[in-house]
């Protein structure tokens, strides 16, 4: 798991095919302290495996079914990305919790500077944004942000000058692609209410999620 608190970018230094998916050598823009092989290191905010790791640099596969949701295929030698390694029990959440898992990418519509601060607005699949709400929290190419505003395909956030210096936002344009994750938790709630999960009551008897049972119970 991540926060989505970028240590920060990285750069692509070579890549090559192997087995139908592709493999990276990778820098990372910090030091990898007390490294362990096989750790997860999200590069733009895909949950990669880290082998062969030598000071700064690492090498990770990226796999056919990441190469069709994420927009690591498109990026070539030399590319930005942002890094972060996995998170501790004993760490500050300073963003949220981020699988690494990216559901889709979304393409820059819009770039507007508010005066200290930068609105990007975002276009993404509907059948993916029905999970970003107001206020929520989204991540953007690995960055853990909070959704301004959004209504079905599109959604906007407000960027700090410091999170456009440190990550490769600063690098975006309109029509360029970017990694989305949405927050799991909303996902899972979904799945259990479409599918009528179903959970043992004090007797083992079995109560049905539904929106009845989640405001008797404090959720709602």
């Amino acid at each position: 798991m991540f926060t989505g608190i970028i240590q920060g970018t990285g750069k692509l230094l070579a890549k090559r095919t192997v087995g139908g998916g592709l493999a990276f050598d990778l820098e990372a823009g910090f030091d990898i302290d007390a490294p362990m092989e096989g750790e997860s290191i999200a590069c733009s905010g895909v949950c990669l495996t880290a082998y062969n790791i030598s000071g700064r640099r690492f090498s990770a596969d990226v796999s056919p079914e990441t190469l069709s949701r994420t927009k690591l295929g498109k990026l070539v030698i030399g590319d930005s990305l942002n890094m972060e390694r996995a998170l501790k029990l004993s760490d500050r959440l300073g963003g949220h919790l981020v699988s690494g898992h990216v559901d889709c990418m979304a393409t820059v519509s819009t770039i507007d500077p508010v005066g200290d601060y930068t609105v990007f607005t975002f276009s993404m699949p509907p059948e993916q944004s029905k999970y970003v709400i107001e206020k929520g929290s989204v991540t953007i190419d690995g960055i853990s942000l909070t959704v301004n505003s959004c209504s079905p395909g599109s959604f906007s956030v407000s960027i700090i000058p410091h999170t456009l210096k440190m990550t490769t936002l600063g690098k975006l344009k309109s029509g360029h692609e970017v990694n989305i994750e949405v927050d799991v938790i909303g996902k899972y709630i979904e799945n259990l209410l479409l599918a009528g999960g179903r959970i043992s009551g004090a007797a083992n008897k079995q109560q049905t999620i539904s929106q009845g049972f989640l405001a008797e119970h404090g959720f709602l």
